[in-house]
């Protein structure tokens, strides 16, 4: 049991820093595509495609709402579950 937590802690924390990583590059690209998004747009109805495109882009961020939300909890629980385990190792061996 004593060889197992070790490998247990470095298993949470390479899950935590993958999904973290994933997280991160998810939250930068929904950025990039809010930096296309337009507030308002005053257009004529021969530049329609311009409103079919803002729509797509608001789309795109709506669908990536909830696999942000999901991966931020993950990371979460696994950075505290990985501290549990750290501070009950080092509380063990005090």
């Amino acid at each position: 049991m004593q060889e197992s937590q070790p490998v247990l802690l470095m298993l949470l924390m390479v899950s935590w820093g993958v999904i973290t990583t994933v997280l991160v590059i998810l939250v930068i690209y929904r950025g990039t595509l809010s930096s296309k998004e337009d507030d308002q747009i005053f257009i004529a109805a021969g530049e329609q495609h311009h409103y079919q495109d803002q729509q797509a882009v608001i789309a795109k961020m709506s669908r990536l709402t909830k696999p942000i939300i999901a991966l931020a909890v993950i990371s979460g629980v696994l950075l505290l579950t990985s501290a549990g385990i750290w501070i009950y190792e080092g509380l063990k061996s005090f």
